[in-house]
C-alpha cells in the first residue's frame, strides 16, 4: 500500500468513527468546554501525600499518544503548557468508554477526573468523564506510527521546510519549539513598545494603501480603487507619513507595521515584512544611534538574559558603544576603490573581478552601483554589531546633507552578522533640497531605475510649512527576531510567509 493509499485509508476510518460518534448522539465538534486546569497546572496541583485522593481537574487538549489494553487505555493530552497522561477505565467510564474506542491521535478532547501517580511514577488523570471537542479527520504528520487494521502506518514528519512553511498550522501543532519562536517574537514586539512608550514616543498608524509610495528605494505592489478609479500602492515604508506628523506638531512618534516590496525573495527578504519606524524632533542621527544601540542591547538581554550571544560561529557582544565604520573608508579598505575619484567603469571591473557577472555589473550605475560594491566587499565582514555611517548622497535621497562634507549624508545603518538590521538619518527638512533630490530620483527612474523614489508634491508642501530638525530610524522586526531566535531564514519567524502556489 502506497503512502497516499495509507493516508486515504486512515482518513476514511476517521470519518467512519465520526459517523459512529454522531450515531450515538455524541457531537464530533463541540461548542465549548469548561476547563479548570492546563496540563502544567494539573501536574503542579498534585502532591505525593495525596496518594489516591488527588485533586479533581477538568483538562482539555489534543491527544498526543493513545494505546488500548482491553478494558483500559492510556493516552497523553497536550496543550500549550505541556502534556499529561490520562488513564481511561471501562468500569470508571461505563458507556462513556465507547467514546474512548472511537478516539484517534490528534483529537481534541476534554477529560474530567482525579489525579494520581502511577506505579511508574507518572502523574496521571483518572478519567471519569470524556468529552469529544473536535474530531481530527486528517492525521498530523508527527513522524509516528499508528496501528490500523491493515498494520502499522507511518505518516512521516515535517522535514521539508517548504511543507512546514506552507502548512504552518501542522508545523505549530507538531513542533512546540516552533510555537516558542512566535512567543519570542511577541516578547520582542511587546518590549519595543514598552521601551519607546517609556521614552515619550506615541504609537500611531499611517496608511497602508497610498496614492504615492515612498520612503525607500523599492518596487511597490499596485492595486486599484474602483470607487475613486485610481491606482493605489501598498506602502514600502512608513517614513513620509510619520514625518508629516512632525510637521503637525507631534515630536516623538513610532509605528510597528507591515510594509510590502515587490522584489526578490531569499533568506532575509519576504514581500510582506514588519518594520519599526521611529521619528524624534530636535534630534539627529547621533541621537538615533544612541536610541538604536540601547534598544537592541536591551531587547537582546530581555529575551535571552545576556548581552553576549553565540551566533555565526562567534560571540556577539551587545554592549554599547558599537563600533563605527565610515561608508567611504570601508569601501576603500575592502574594495580598494576611492569613491571620490573612481569611475563607474572601474567599480564595475572591481565587481567582475570579485566574481560578479559582467552583464549584471554593466547594468548598474549611480547609487545602485556603489551599493553593490558595498554589499559585495563590506557587508560580509560586519559580523559584530556595527554602525556604518556617512553614506553618499546618491544612496540617501531623504537624509540631510552631512554638515562637514556635502558629498555625504548623515545616515547610518546597523549591521549584525553581515545583515542590515536598522537604517537611520538626520532627516532632510529643507523643502528646496528635498525637491532637488526628488527631481534627481525622477531622472534616475527615467534612465531605468525602477526602484528610484517617486516625486511627492504633497510631502514637499508639508515640509514648506516647516518640519523641525529630526532624527528617524527604521528597524526590521523580522531580522531582529531571526537574530534573537537564532533562525537562518526569515520564513522561520513569519507565521505565514509568501509561497508559490502548490504544485508550481
Amino acid at each position: 500500500m502506497s503512502t497516499v493509499e495509507e493516508r486515504s485509508y486512515v482518513e476514511a476510518a476517521r470519518r467512519e468513527k465520526r459517523a459512529a460518534l454522531e450515531a450515538r448522539g455524541v457531537p464530533a465538534f463541540a461548542y465549548r468546554y469548561e476547563r479548570t486546569h492546563t496540563a502544567a497546572e494539573a501536574l503542579s496541583a498534585y502532591r505525593d501525600e495525596m496518594a489516591e485522593a488527588g485533586p479533581r481537574v477538568r483538562i482539555a487538549g489534543r491527544l498526543d499518544r493513545l494505546g488500548s489494553h482491553g478494558k483500559t487505555t492510556f493516552g497523553h493530552l497536550e496543550d500549550p503548557s505541556g502534556r499529561i497522561q490520562v488513564y481511561f477505565r471501562q468500569d470508571a467510564l461505563g458507556e462513556g468508554y465507547e467514546i474512548v474506542g472511537l478516539l484517534d491521535l490528534d483529537d481534541h478532547i476534554g477529560v474530567e477526573g482525579t489525579l494520581f501517580r502511577t506505579k511508574k511514577g507518572e502523574i496521571t488523570v483518572r478519567a471519569e468523564a470524556v468529552t469529544m471537542l473536535a474530531k481530527s479527520l486528517r492525521p498530523l504528520p508527527r513522524g509516528k506510527t499508528q496501528q490500523t487494521e491493515s498494520g502499522p502506518v507511518s505518516y512521516g514528519d515535517l522535514q521539508d521546510p517548504e511543507v512546514r512553511y506552507r502548512q504552518r498550522y501542522a508545523d505549530l501543532a507538531v513542533h512546540p519549539e516552533v510555537r516558542q519562536i512566535f512567543v519570542l517574537r511577541a516578547m520582542v514586539v511587546a518590549f519595543i513598545r514598552r521601551f519607546l512608550d517609556q521614552r515619550g514616543f506615541l504609537e500611531v498608524e499611517t496608511p497602508v494603501l497610498q496614492p504615492l509610495y515612498g520612503g525607500a528605494a523599492a518596487r511597490p505592489f499596485i492595486t486599484h480603487h474602483h470607487t475613486l478609479d485610481m491606482p493605489l500602492y501598498l506602502r514600502i515604508a512608513d517614513e513620509l507619513y510619520l514625518k508629516r506628523l512632525l510637521v503637525g506638531g507631534f515630536e516623538r512618534v513610532y509605528e510597528i507595521g507591515h510594509d510590502f516590496r515587490n522584489e526578490g525573495m531569499d533568506r532575509t527578504h519576504n514581500p510582506e515584512f514588519t518594520m519599526l519606524e521611529v521619528y524624534q524632533a530636535y534630534a539627529d542621527y547621533g541621537d538615533m544611534m544612541s536610541l538604536t544601540e540601547a534598544l537592541v542591547c536591551e531587547v537582546v538581554e530581555h529575551c535571552l538574559g545576556t548581552k553576549a550571544i553565540e551566533r555565526f560561529g562567534t560571540t556577539l557582544e551587545f554592549t554599547a558603544p558599537f563600533p563605527r565604520v565610515k561608508f567611504v573608508e570601508a569601501i576603500r579598505d575592502r574594495a580598494g576603490v576611492d569613491l571620490a575619484s573612481a569611475s563607474e567603469d572601474e567599480m564595475r571591473r572591481v565587481l567582475v573581478r570579485a566574481g560578479g557577472e559582467h552583464e549584471t555589473a554593466q547594468a548598474l550605475a549611480g547609487g545602485r552601483l556603489v551599493d553593490e560594491v558595498f554589499k559585495t566587499f563590506v557587508e560580509p565582514h560586519l559580523i559584530q554589531p556595527t554602525f556604518v555611517v556617512d553614506y553618499p548622497k546618491a544612496l540617501s535621497p531623504l537624509a540631510k546633507e552631512h554638515r562637514t562634507d556635502p558629498s555625504l549624508t548623515e545616515r547610518f545603518e546597523l549591521f549584525v552578522g553581515g545583515r542590515e538590521l536598522a537604517n537611520a538619518f538626520s532627516e532632510l527638512n529643507d523643502p528646496d533640497d528635498q525637491r532637488r533630490r526628488f527631481e534627481d530620483q525622477v531622472q534616475q527612474r527615467a534612465q531605468g531605475d525602477a526602484e528610484a523614489h517617486s516625486y511627492d508634491a504633497d510631502y514637499i508642501r508639508a515640509l514648506e510649512y516647516g518640519m523641525p530638525p529630526a532624527g528617524g530610524m527604521g528597524l526590521g522586526i523580522d531580522r531582529l527576531v531571526m537574530l534573537i531566535a537564532d533562525r537562518p531564514s526569515i520564513r522561520d519567524v513569519i507565521l505565514f510567509p509568501a509561497m508559490r502556489p502548490e504544485g508550481t
